[in-house]
């Protein structure tokens, strides 16, 4: 029997799973690390987190599989998208990675819209300049820290640092750095306009491959260290959101999924390059070889309610802890007490700015409405409820671009709710179904790793083969005609406090 093993490295921890050729998990393991926020806006990552995770998670899942080293044949990487990480001549971070959802490069921003205008960057990239994305960061530090900067040697993303750390190599694939600003997207390489109008040195950059492609194998020492063998291969992998594609078999024109992690996404599935000349949704390389994907973003999603969490239900925890169950499992039971429309409750979830529709950095949360009568679970149903709604701003602009979805599967954390997904299927007007299979991007790269290998023939029969269906959820009429004028109202909102946030943004 064949393996693979398939890595996610997360914003909150990294996940390992090794699977055999047949989709079912041997074993898996995770370890959590911590996000600094040193000032408002502003988010970083040690890299050096993410290997120890890597290197302890990798022994973890083979010594409690027992399976032999030289069955496991390839290893796909998954990982957050847009992060920084800068090395120096020998190959050591020179400083923290700054992370995807950090926002403080505004005005790298609008200098990169002084060099080109904006229709030439959406030509190009697919895409307008963003604060989220890794060019604004690289300019950021090249302004702020020029020691650094003058240093650096090796420009990479985090998933592809953890490439680096395990086979010495400097690479990097079509998905994830169609979230860089720097790679002609439509042409799925680096592009020497972009590169000379940043004065960016190409030399910096990885080796761009295909994300089933082969692009290394183990160093002896990290052989040694984790229990693998030398000849094992490591494929190009994919940026977080490509993996949960091909993880849940959205690999062909029709197929979307809604994730709810950390932030939300809805992504869709295009064989033909499709963008949005006004930029509110991304276009990118998708991990199936000379395909696309178009994705909407949530900044805040499941971050909004970790947050709520965290901050007020430690009653939540406690009880949780005394019955033995997940903590969430006690939020839902509660929310789903509570009737759609949170009794005119309206949370917006900015906490961290925006992406898709309002490409906004300053823009921050809000409950709207709040009164005596509302409760705690009032409140966690309207974070959930405004999570949504800003999914299907996403889902609406798809539809705007003639991109239809005749399947919409849920995944990630927040998919694993019956009550989200039912939200999510009454804001649609369509069908959310899940997968039987539960491991996401860790799969979709296991998957990447097993056509890399020739273990399949190609992503989307290995798919085919190896991805089921389980539970529905179907839209109720009168829910998405009440959803539809909350929604309305949502939106609103945004527009009468756009300019409040520019000001709170001012304000020391």
């Amino acid at each position: 029997m064949n393996y693979l093993i398939g890595i996610d490295v997360g914003t909150s921890a990294t996940k390992t799973v090794l699977f055999d050729e047949a989709g079912q998990v041997m074993s898996s393991a995770s370890e959590e690390y911590p996000m600094y926020q040193p000032y408002n806006g502003w988010a970083e990552q040690k890299p050096e987190d993410w290997r120890d995770a890597v290197l302890h998670t990798i022994s973890q899942v083979i010594e409690k599989s027992g399976v032999s080293k030289e069955d496991i044949k390839g290893i796909g990487i998954s990982g957050q998208m847009h992060g920084l990480v800068m090395l120096d001549e020998a190959g050591e971070v020179i400083r923290p990675s700054i992370i995807w959802c950090d926002q403080r490069t505004g005005k790298e921003v609008e200098d990169m819209l002084n060099i080109m205008p904006q229709e030439k960057w959406i030509e190009i990239t697919a895409n307008p300049p963003l604060t989220g994305w890794t060019a604004a960061k690289i300019l950021w530090v090249r302004k702020n820290e020029p020691d650094n900067y003058a240093r650096c040697r090796h420009i990479l993303l985090p998933k592809d640092y953890i490439r680096y750390v395990l086979t010495g190599v400097f690479a990097t694939e079509v998905s994830d750095a169609s979230g860089m600003q720097l790679l002609d997207v439509p042409g799925r390489c680096w592009s020497q306009e972009v590169l000379k109008a940043l004065d960016i040195d190409e030399s910096l950059l990885g080796t761009v491959y295909e994300s089933c492609e082969v692009t290394g194998t183990i160093l002896p020492e990290i052989a040694e260290k984790t229990g693998l063998s030398s000849e094992t291969k490591v494929v190009g992998g994919a940026g977080d959101n490509a993996a949960a594609a091909v993880g849940t078999g959205v690999v062909k024109d029709g197929t979307a999924f809604t994730t709810i992690g950390t932030s939300g996404v809805v992504f869709a599935h295009s064989s033909q390059v499709t963008i949005d000349p006004k930029g509110r949704v991304h276009t990118c390389c998708c991990a199936v070889p000379g395909a696309w994907h178009v994705m909407g973003v949530t900044q805040g999603a499941g971050l909004s309610l970790k947050w709520f969490k965290d901050q007020f239900c430690q009653d939540y925890v406690a009880e949780a802890e005394k019955q033995g169950v997940d903590v969430y499992d006690l939020i839902n039971k509660d929310v789903a007490e509570i009737p759609a429309g949170s009794d005119r409750l309206i949370y917006l979830p900015y906490l961290m700015g925006e992406r898709t529709p309002h490409l906004d950095p300053d823009c921050r949360g809000v409950f709207f409405g709040l009164s005596a009568i509302h409760t705690k679970a009032h409140l966690l149903r309207a974070v959930m409820e405004g999570v949504s709604y800003s999914l299907s701003d996403c889902n609406d602009i798809l539809q705007e671009m003639g991109i239809t979805v005749d399947s919409m599967m849920a995944c990630g954390g927040g998919g694993k709710s019956p009550v989200w997904r039912q939200m999510l299927a009454d804001m649609y007007g369509c069908e959310v179904k899940t997968i039987a299979q539960t491991e996401g991007p860790a799969l979709g790269v296991a998957i990447l790793a097993g056509v890399g290998c020739g273990i399949y023939e190609s992503v989307e029969s290995a798919c085919e083969k190896l991805i089921t269906d389980n539970e529905t959820a179907g839209p109720d009429a009168k829910m998405t005609e009440l959803y539809d004028d909350y929604h309305q109202l949502y939106k609103k909102l945004y527009t009468d406090l756009k300019d409040s946030y520019k000001i709170l943004a001012s304000l020391q």
